[in-house]
């Protein structure tokens, strides 16, 4: 099979058809052999009702239904799993991804072998005070952190080949940064195409500010975890050790110090009424505290097992 595409989607009934017809027009044109996975996310309108509609028309379309709301980064989770195609596409449904985008995303990844193209969203229809500057904040801190030099980050419009979605595990609101975790996963060809950007048709946006906070903190946190994430000692237990002799040798230096004034016959102060003993003291304590998190971790490590994310309700031909 050529091309896998996957939906996900929220509240987006009024845009289903259309956008499956669109795309149904692109995949007919190239002759391209395709199945369409939608993912409901926990819509409460009738969006599910019209997937199975759009299925008994044409096989190629495929669906989820979520019990409920988990996010986008669990639905492309639980489509990733499901994708057969030889080339994955990722789009939103509110119809600001073109369709006519997909042959050039599909060559490039077949014919100039990108493990990965994301989309540019360089000239934007959104607002610019709620969601351009953001934005553009967002991706410049991504840019930096990462090492990517990808201009838009947060588009929905991606290609990939399949074994790229094989190998990442997309969790939390990590949906963002799948090029990240494809490049800690091994995958070095990532590359960028200016996409179109559409108006949005129906219904209205998912973003706030929320998004954009959490986009920040995820940043921090898929940093931190693809380098310490399977080995938490390196870390605290490098740290913890440092602060540890740091505060073992200060409390020697005192200690020592008043024996020699004793032993001089010069006038001392207990260690007790000296301020760096106490300072040095803590950094002991501290660096215990920190070596005794990595090695927990290590152990929380080995043992841990994995949660179920959500819970799949529904399917078609799947």
């Amino acid at each position: 099979m050529d091309l896998s595409i996957v939906v996900p989607l929220l509240n987006e009934e009024d845009s289903l058809k259309e956008l499956h017809d669109w795309i149904a027009k692109v995949m007919q044109s190239n002759r391209f052999s395709y199945e369409l996975i939608f993912v409901d996310d926990g819509s409460e309108d009738g969006s599910w009702q019209t997937i199975k509609e759009l299925s008994s028309l044409n096989p190629a379309v495929k669906g989820l239904s979520f019990q409920r709301n988990y996010g986008k980064s669990q639905a492309l989770n639980a489509a990733f799993k499901e994708a057969s195609g030889d080339v994955v596409i990722t789009m939103d449904a509110d119809l600001q991804d073109s369709p006519d985008e997909i042959p050039d995303l599909y060559h490039l990844i077949k014919e100039e072998n990108y493990d990965l193209v994301s989309g540019w969203k360089k000239k934007r229809y959104d607002s610019k005070l709620r969601k351009n500057l953001p934005s553009k904040l967002f991706n410049a801190a991504a840019r930096k952190t990462s090492g990517l030099a990808l201009h838009d980050f947060n588009c929905g419009l991606k290609a990939y080949k399949n074994k790229v979605i094989k190998s990442v595990d997309v969790y939390g609101e990590m949906h963002r940064y799948i090029p990240v975790l494809a490049k800690y996963a091994g995958y070095h060809n990532i590359g960028e195409k200016v996409v179109i950007h559409q108006a949005r048709k129906y219904g209205t946006t998912k973003f706030g500010m929320d998004r954009f906070i959490n986009g920040f903190l995820d940043l921090i946190t898929i940093n931190f975890l693809m380098k310490f994430g399977k080995r938490p000692m390196h870390l605290f237990g490098l740290i913890g050790t440092f602060v540890f002799i740091l505060g073992f040798l200060s409390s020697a230096i005192i200690g020592v110090s008043k024996l020699i004034k004793l032993y001089q016959h010069k006038p001392t102060i207990l260690v007790t009424d000296n301020p760096w003993f106490f300072i040095a003291l803590t950094c002991m304590i501290l660096g215990s505290q920190l070596f005794l998190a990595g090695f927990l971790g290590e152990l929380i490590l080995r043992s841990k097992r994995k949660p179920k994310r959500y819970s799949i309700s529904d399917k078609i031909n799947l």
